[in-house]
């Protein structure tokens, strides 16, 4: 398969070579996943620290960062289409640096969940300007190659982050964990800094008015691929948040798996960067549409079924850990491929495009997932049918988006 190559009028401002260029967008996406996978082992340690009682609230610090991430990409997005991608990108990344070395002196739960939403909004710029500068760069299966290969790093950085936080604290306490996250985005910030271009041209920029900034916004929501796509990554997102909420008491409370639950987690997280892997590979002979619809109905029977086994009684550990494995690996096919749909027809307003896709599926998965999470009662069932239920939204979105076809072939193979 030919590697995706530069769109001809940029290759001329590229200080970077591609392979940089990807590396770097991967970096600032993993920065997200790091802030949210990284807190797993950590959640019990700040509850006794700061007094939190009941044991679902401890899955705020998870929430409260997912929701400053979602807010803030509405901002983002408008500043990038108008300022660029750099400027934006920098404060951003300064905002999340900030952020994370306060935490590590917060004097209550309020205020590090205060602190860990502000890191969130932080944290938003880099979603924002990774993904629309990819499509500054690239188009059509290319941009999907390339989101899938960012997205490979951003779902593999959870097969580390957990065994990262546990490695911090068996030498410290959940504060050298915010210490870590500082300084890894201020490595990235310089790197950054020295070595990204401006992928923004200056002939597409468009004024910060309102009424400039509403009709990008205009743009997004009535182009019904990209509304109804979105919406249904979103409800597939709401999944996979609700997971990452209630994780460790799944591992820990119900299966006493505590001394191997980062193993365990990392290796849900590592077929989910094999699926995205294995995308990229595969998406430039077969099409977006048509491996994401097949990973999406087999996502939803895998769920359907594990729903069933569920109400049934206790789980066997072996038989949760093969369904629920099945449904991750889905996921890595249905994420990148997704979001490449609902990015494709509006690349004149890339940045706000991004802004509202990425709020849209992080806040609207976040509060999915919240509420999937807040379900948790000892068992598997409310996760199981959190999984069901929005996987056959999502459904119902892809078949709007479509017209009630699935398996397309938009844009053939080259």
């Amino acid at each position: 398969m030919a590697q995706p190559s530069i769109h001809p009028d940029m290759q001329a401002k590229m200080r970077i070579g591609r392979a940089e260029f990807i590396t770097l967008a991967a970096a600032l996406m993993a920065l997200n996943a790091l802030a949210i996978d990284i807190m797993l082992p950590a959640l019990q340690q700040i509850g006794a620290a700061l007094d939190v009682v009941a044991e679902n609230d401890r899955q705020f610090v998870i929430s409260a960062y997912l929701i400053g991430f979602g807010g803030g990409q509405l901002i983002y997005g408008p500043l990038t289409d108008r300022f660029g991608r750099r400027g934006p990108l920098l404060f951003g990344l300064a905002l999340y640096i900030l952020a994370a070395s306060a935490a590590i002196f917060a004097p209550s739960f309020a205020v590090l969940l205060g602190l860990r939403m502000i890191q969130g909004l932080g944290a938003a710029a880099t979603r924002v300007i990774a993904v629309s500068a990819i499509r500054d760069v690239f188009g059509g299966r290319q941009m999907a190659e390339v989101l899938s290969m960012v997205m490979m790093v951003f779902m593999a950085i959870p097969v580390i982050a957990p065994s990262l936080g546990q490695l911090v604290m068996m030498f410290g306490a959940w504060p050298e964990i915010f210490m870590l996250m500082a300084g890894l985005a201020f490595a990235i910030a310089v790197w950054a800094y020295l070595r990204l271009p401006e992928t923004l041209d200056e002939a597409d920029r468009r004024p910060l008015v309102f009424s400039t900034v509403l009709q990008g916004f205009r743009y997004v929501v009535t182009s019904r691929v990209a509304l109804f796509y979105t919406l249904a990554t979103t409800a597939i997102f709401g999944a996979l948040f609700g997971f990452i909420n209630s994780a460790q008491q799944i591992y820990v409370d119900i299966y006493g798996m505590g001394d191997l639950f980062p193993i365990l987690f990392a290796v849900g997280a590592g077929l989910m960067a094999l699926s995205s892997f294995t995308n990229s590979r595969f998406v430039g002979r077969f099409g977006m549409r048509r491996l994401s619809h097949t990973a999406l109905v087999t996502f939803i029977a895998i769920n359907a079924l594990w729903f069933v086994i569920s109400l049934a009684g206790p789980v066997p550990f072996p038989l949760f850990f093969l369904l629920f494995s099945g449904s991750m690996f889905m996921f890595g096919w249905i994420g990148p491929n997704f979001n490449s749909i609902a990015m494709e027809p509006l690349g004149h307003v890339a940045g706000t495009a991004a802004a509202v896709q990425g709020f849209t599926t992080t806040l609207g998965g976040a509060l999915l997932g919240a509420m999937i999470g807040q379900a948790f009662d000892g068992t598997l069932t409310p996760l199981a049918g959190g999984y069901f239920i929005v996987s056959t939204v999502g459904l119902i979105f892809v078949l709007i988006a479509e017209r009630g076809k699935l398996f397309q072939v938009v844009n053939p193979a080259v």
